[in-house]
């Protein structure tokens, strides 16, 4: 069994306590012994890493991942690319975000059925590196709503990127289709979205076909996430025990107030970094802040804002992700939802990056061995050069993570090796020294 000792460095343990110097082993793939100064860890036949006084941090979980979302400027570009050049880009993506430590991540919808299912297998036999995966489904959705890309004169499943249904019947199809294919949970979109055409207020579904997703979900032991920015379909996802929410823009205070009486059973993944970056970030693409402010992004930001301020409030769970992979937000910029989450909702940066840690290993359903560092949880572990808390757009540059590990394997390491890690075992290294 390896043995790695993690030494010098300023822990942020997820906790949401403040950061102390101290020290980590890791032995196999969990976590042995966290000390804190001046205390250490037990480091007889250990590889011993030396932090130099950098930050050390659980792993982070994406909340609301598309890896089959191509960094391209339309949803008709994510769709159109061929099946065999997509999982390859899947596979690259997923890469990129474990390098950037996010070791774990929650699929929130893949562009082809399978997409998901493949890479989250491919990533668990070992064939590819990337995070900790639970696999999406396609999107789910209606005639005429987000993700129905067919054209009156081409009426071809492939054209879309969501499984169109009509009726409670053609639900459970499509919910029994996708948990043959092996996903985790499945998604539905149960609001529209600016840039598909449709108001983000509407809620296309009729009440009995959420009801059977929900049951069919129930009845295979599987979550479901939702696609709900409008305020009733915040409210459907409550009523039919929608788990994972994305979005949920427009929540008024009734879904407010019925997040809140079962805020422990729902997550919010709001990503909130679609609006921004689509609000003002977005001109490259021919989007600019006036014809976003026409489509009704800056008035969505306006209120989601408000809206999750008072989220935040109430203690309903929040985490990053959302979104990522289009031109004006592609994948690996997603940390910058931290910051996105202290400017437009409040938290302080401690609190987003628990959102990150802690909250992660909730909604990964293993909040007793992920998203923190303590004996006993599995070793997701990112190294920092500098203090995230002071500054959280370091995450968001890749040079300054400079060490990631899941499951006690270094995965990235860019630490110089002649001054900065001692790979000689310390055990032998004394005895050496004790010889002469």
């Amino acid at each position: 069994m390896s043995r790695i000792a993690i030494t010098n460095v300023a822990i942020f343990d997820g906790s949401g306590a403040e950061p102390y110097q101290g020290e980590v082993l890791i032995e196999g793939s969990r976590i042995a012994e966290v000390a804190r100064a001046p205390q250490r860890v037990q480091r007889d036949g250990a590889r011993i890493i030396d932090g130099r006084g950098r930050f050390l941090m659980p792993g982070m979980t994406e909340a609301h991942t598309h890896f089959s979302w191509n960094d391209q400027p339309s949803l008709a570009a994510i769709q159109f690319m061929p099946p065999e050049e997509h999982i390859l880009w899947c596979v690259r993506v997923a890469k990129r975000y474990l390098e950037m430590g996010w070791t774990s991540a929650i699929g929130a919808a893949a562009a082809k059925p399978r997409l998901d299912v493949v890479l989250r297998n491919a990533i668990n036999a070992g064939e590819c590196p990337g995070p900790r995966y639970l696999a999406g489904s396609q999107e789910i959705t209606t005639i005429g709503a987000l993700g129905d890309n067919s054209l009156p004169h081409m009426p071809f499943a492939e054209l879309s990127f969501g499984s169109v249904c009509s009726g409670p019947e053609e639900i459970r199809r499509s919910a029994r289709t996708f948990i043959k294919y092996g996903v985790d949970h499945l998604k539905i979109n149960l609001s529209g979205e600016y840039i598909a055409g449709l108001p983000a207020e509407m809620s296309p579904f009729a009440e009995d076909e959420i009801a059977m997703l929900a049951s069919e979900a129930k009845r295979y032991g599987k979550r479901v996430a939702a696609h709900a920015r409008s305020s009733e379909s915040v409210k459907q996802c409550v009523r039919h025990g929608i788990e994972m929410i994305y979005h949920a823009s427009f929540a008024d205070d009734e879904a407010l107030d019925m997040l809140e009486a079962n805020k422990d059973r729902h997550f919010v993944a709001p990503g909130i970094g679609w609006l921004i970056r689509t609000a003002f970030n977005a001109s490259d693409y021919g989007i600019t802040p006036a014809i976003a402010e026409q489509m009704g992004y800056k008035r969505e930001l306006e209120i989601a804002s408000e809206s999750l301020r008072k989220m935040h409030q109430r203690g309903i769970r929040i985490l990053p992700g959302g979104d990522y992979g289009f031109a004006w937000m592609p994948h690996g910029t997603n940390a910058n939802d931290l910051q996105y989450f202290v400017d437009y909702i409040g938290m302080t940066p401690t609190q987003a990056l628990v959102s990150a840690t802690r909250l992660g290993g909730e909604i990964m359903q293993r909040p007793h061995e992920l998203g923190m560092l303590r004996p006993g949880y599995l070793a997701d572990v990112v190294m920092v050069d500098g203090d995230p808390l002071k500054d959280l757009s370091l995450l968001v540059d890749p040079e300054r993570i400079v060490l990631v590990m899941k499951d006690g394997v270094v995965c990235k390491e860019t630490l110089r090796q002649d001054a900065e890690t001692e790979p000689l075992r310390a055990k032998e290294s004394r005895e050496a020294a004790l010889a002469h």
